[in-house]
């Protein structure tokens, strides 16, 4: 009951009267709160907060991705993933905006592929102009409610001209600098208050909202509508048919403030696909952001408006826009920024997990590689194919991995950026069309709500049959499958298989690397060595015959080189660190010894396959094996499916 009680305080504090002071009491509260008098764009920045600067020199992974620069991370923006070129963009645009510089006077717009992420963004940029109230002209005199508040949200700061010596006195008096006077026109309303009032501004009073995009207060999202129903009033508002019986057709009064300039002044208003609009019905919108004011439909004065215009669209509508000549006014007012995909594995996956999280499928099994698998497929439909390398190398580098070893081929992430040019990113399959992937994937098998890598890729094959793509597109998705998922998945799960057959998997790679290290480095030096299980003393000739057993079944060809690597880097980390390394943190020597370990345990299918058993000892290496698979991460009918289709595939290759 407690935890109701307060969510109803919320409700109540929600809903409250709003607080209303007087014209003196505003300007005392300017003296100590500058957010009183702030624009919409230092609201935001206030909302937004410090950004964390980050050192990715001192991040392996990051160093990779970022060039060892320093890059700031909001806190605002933090779960959204891979996307930090578009957020720093984004909160350059506000910053400077609020510096008054040019961008202050500039439409916001989010442009990308479909399913990017951009109308994520632009929710939370409403939900961050909720943050900070505003401070509206209020007339307490006024006995209807629909009159008492500024129906533009106008800001008292609208009532003072810069350009005379007593409104400075005054502004300099509550520590007001004078640049925040005058921005923009007062509105009708106010002129006709004025009048009622005599010209006695003292009469005025200021009331505090808090924005809400519930209640169309200071944030608001507005659509063009389809183009034979486009009408400019969705921005500027229109005569009040009902009011035209008690008010002249140019009153104020007889006008409805319901367009998304009249609502989102000192805010924010979301216009949602743009540019689907015809150029009239946007043409209110160059005047509101050069002049910060603009006319209503009737000859009413003019309305004033000092907030943000943030506005999103596919890269197709912008195109047929932008190719249009008799635009060019209105583009020259556009501050782009682009929201591509993810373009990195590690950050696609956890915008798979934050979708999840917040589904009835947060707790169903997932099998280890499932989201790997499926955010690999995703950002390989996204990548530009570099003519100089394998795009599976782009992959690798893209994510930040270290692939000096395992893929010599590998360019530098900038060359590969130059190589691909600024459109990356804009093209592929949609986050979107993953999400759908993993509800068919979980939905898959009646018997168990769960999802593997198996299923998977079934699931995008037969998807991406369905697709209407060109032939060539469509053949290179489904090559990405079976050339980067099927193989790659076979050796991982083979991989699995084989680490849950054998007993103290690590321990057993621990020893058979120290032994290598061991022998060696007796072999470099022409020592004999004692070995460690035997108790024999090996010459060496016999420790070149037990160094080659280890070898052989990695291919290893250059075996002196490959030696005084490993028993360098050993020494080297030694010196280091203070002990010796794990068997699998340096990927040369752990792919020599899993291929050793694997060799002694070729056989492993009567023991990973489900069915009857010859005899109880087959039988319980079975249950070993199955629990081992458990505690990774499976569940039993995971298992049964994927060593199903282990087996299968070891038959036909």
């Amino acid at each position: 009951m407690s935890a109701l009680k307060s969510l109803s305080a919320k409700f109540a504090a929600k809903f409250a009267t709003p607080e209303v002071m007087s014209l003196d009491d505003y300007m005392e509260l300017c003296k100590t709160n500058s957010l009183a008098y702030a624009t919409a764009a230092e609201r935001m920045v206030a909302a937004i907060g410090e950004p964390m600067v980050v050192d990715t020199s001192e991040d392996p992974r990051l160093s990779r991705i970022h060039s060892n620069k320093k890059i700031r991370v909001y806190q605002a923006f933090k779960d959204f993933y891979g996307a930090e070129d578009a957020i720093e963009r984004l909160v350059a645009y506000f910053r400077h905006a609020a510096d008054g510089l040019e961008e202050s006077k500039q439409i916001l717009y989010l442009k990308g592929p479909v399913g990017g992420g951009k109308s994520s963004i632009v929710e939370r940029l409403k939900a961050l102009m909720e943050v900070h109230p505003i401070y509206v002209l209020f007339d307490p005199s006024e006995k209807n409610p629909e009159l008492q508040t500024s129906p533009v949200f106008e800001s008292p700061l609208g009532l003072f001209n810069k350009d005379d010596a007593d409104h400075r006195a005054v502004l300099e008096a509550a520590g007001i600098p004078v640049r925040y006077a005058s921005q923009t026109v007062l509105s009708g309303w106010a002129l006709q208050k004025l009048k009622e009032f005599g010209g006695d501004i003292t009469r005025f009073s200021v009331v505090k909202l808090v924005p809400n995009k519930d209640t169309q207060v200071g944030v608001m999202k507005v659509e063009p509508g389809d183009e034979n129903n486009q009408d400019v009033s969705v921005l500027i508002g229109k005569t009040d048919l009902r009011a035209l019986e008690r008010y002249s057709q140019n009153h104020p009064y007889a006008y409805t403030y319901s367009g998304g300039l009249n609502r989102t002044n000192q805010g924010l208003m979301d216009f949602a696909e743009m540019f689907k609009a015809n150029i009239k019905t946007l043409n209110p919108l160059l005047m509101a952001t050069q002049e910060h004011n603009y006319n209503g439909t009737e000859a009413i004065p003019a309305m004033p408006y000092t907030g943000i215009i943030c506005a999103h669209s596919n890269e197709s509508e912008w195109f047929a826009f932008k190719n249009n000549k008799t635009n060019e006014a209105f583009l020259d007012r556009v501050y782009i920024v682009d929201v591509p995909y993810c373009l990195r594995v590690d950050e696609e996956v956890k915008i798979y997990e934050k979708m999840l999280s917040s589904s009835s499928l947060a707790k169903a099994p997932i099998a280890p590689k499932t989201l790997d698998m499926l955010a690999k497929w995703m950002v390989l439909t996204r990548l530009v194919e570099p003519q100089n390398s394998t795009i599976g190398a782009k992959v690798a580098v893209y994510n930040g991995e270290n692939v000096k070893d395992k893929m010599p081929n590998a360019k530098p992430y900038e060359e590969y950026r130059e190589m691909a040019g600024v459109n990356e990113g804009m093209t592929g399959m949609s986050t979107r069309f993953a999400f759908k992937i993993l509800s068919q994937v979980f939905d898959l098998r009646p018997e168990e709500t769960q999802a593997n890598p198996v299923d998977l890729m079934f699931v995008i094959e037969e998807a991406i049959k369905k697709e209407a793509l060109p032939e060539e597109t469509h053949k290179r998705y489904l090559a990405f499958i079976k050339e980067h998922l099927h193989k790659q998945y076979f050796e991982y799960l083979e991989s699995e298989l084989r680490r849950a057959y054998l007993d103290s998997f690590d321990s057993f790679g621990q020893n058979m690397f120290e032994r290598y290290f061991l022998f060696a480095e007796a072999w470099i030096s022409d020592e004999q060595c004692r070995d460690p299980e035997t108790h024999t003393i090996l010459n060496r000739d016999a420790l070149n015959q037990r160094l080659e057993e280890m070898e052989k079944p990695a291919g290893i060809h250059n075996a002196k080189d490959f030696r005084n690597e490993i028993v360098n880097y050993v020494l080297r980390y030694k010196n280091k660190n203070g002990s010796a390394p794990r068997w699998n943190e340096y990927e040369k020597i752990k792919v020599v010894l899993e291929k050793r370990m694997f060799s002694a345990t070729e056989n492993i299918m009567p023991v990973v396959s489900f069915g009857p058993k010859q005899d109880r000892e087959l039988d319980e290496k079975h249950s070993k094996f199955l629990e081992r698979m458990l505690e990774q991460g499976y569940t039993t009918s995971q298992v049964k499916i994927l060593v199903s289709w282990w087996a299968n595939q070891k038959k036909s290759s």
